[in-house]
């Protein structure tokens, strides 16, 4: 995999890039310098990290080298037996569906999916899925609440797919029906956003019992360049339109639109894989844990109201 940086990174590639080779021929005679290396590594990510502005969590939520959905599928799950189409029109490859083990526990998993290599980033459609994407992903679903397993959802993408064909064949109508059924879903649902929340593409697999963010991961309305162009008329603005959508997890979880955030290794998740896979596998283990407990009557019902609560002010 080809070597990847976004500017806010730039003081730290050289310790990276050495951490990565003693990484791949660690032993016993390298050990001292890595562990030299790391910590050094830890105090200027960690400088980097306590100044980061909504905008730079933007540029580490589309991270090049970011893990996908695909690579925690690998990392969390046993047996992904992934299942293909939407039987009215097509296989939507920017959308992933399918059955898999979880703790020997068998579940649905779903989940956009970007590409690496521009031919993969063409496939996948950049990880901007089409009506038969959402129809898939609600298929799938639907044949776990009739086994009763629980559905793991990843969020990852810029928003559906707004192409002539996508809304001639109802993009919008496929997002407002899964949003309707899996409100009423009558098995667990944990939803995980690990890159980009964009708008009505994240939510059409977005309505969970528990909603996570990975710590630098964002979830909003319309990208800032979309802001920008709307209200500033201007992509100069796009900073100042990412401070003012409250994308970021913090604010997110402030506003009660979340329920917990993931905190990702140092550098990021795409620093380590292994380590971010590991701690999503400990909030799913924890939430399903958790909405087990709950008859499927009191999981439909606290997920409606949940859901319901959202944007409801007081002004006093």
């Amino acid at each position: 995999m080809p070597k990847e940086y976004i500017p806010l990174e730039e003081s730290i590639i050289e310790i990276k890039e050495e951490l990565d080779s003693l990484k791949d021929f660690m032993d016993s005679s390298k050990k001292e310098r890595y562990d030299q290396l790391f910590r050094e590594f830890e105090k200027r990510w960690k400088k980097i990290s306590e100044n980061l502005t909504p905008w730079e969590i933007t540029q580490l939520a589309r991270h090049p080298l970011r893990p996908y959905t695909l690579d925690y599928v690998r990392l969390i799950f046993e047996d992904f037996l992934e299942l293909h189409g939407d039987r009215r029109f097509a296989d939507d490859k920017a959308m992933i569906a399918g059955l898999a083990f979880f703790k020997k526990e068998s579940v649905v998993v779903i989940g956009h999916q970007k590409g690496r290599t521009t031919r993969e980033k063409i496939e996948r459609n950049f990880g901007m899925a089409n009506p038969e994407g959402y129809r898939k992903a609600l298929r799938v679903m639907k044949l776990g609440e009739k086994f009763g397993l629980p559905v793991i959802s990843f969020v990852d993408t810029p928003g559906a797919y707004p192409g002539i064909g996508a809304e001639e064949r109802g993009q919008a109508e496929a997002i407002a029906y899964n949003l309707r059924e899996m409100a009423r879903l009558k098995v667990p649902i944990i939803v995980l956003v690990i890159g980009e929340g964009g708008s009505g593409g994240a939510l059409g697999i977005g309505v969970g019992d528990r909603v996570y963010m990975l710590e630098y991961s964002i979830y909003s309305v319309i990208s800032p360049e979309g802001c920008a162009a709307i209200l500033w008329k201007n992509q100069s603005a796009v900073e100042e339109s990412a401070r003012n959508l409250k994308l970021t997890a913090k604010d997110l979880l402030s506003l009660g639109v979340i329920d917990e955030i993931i905190p990702e290794p140092v550098g990021g998740a795409h620093s380590n894989y292994e380590e971010m896979a590991e701690r999503i596998s400990k909030y799913i283990e924890k939430g399903l844990k958790e909405l087990k407990k709950l008859s499927p009557e009191k999981l439909v019902k606290q997920r409606i109201e949940k859901f319901r609560k959202m944007g409801v002010f007081e002004i006093v």
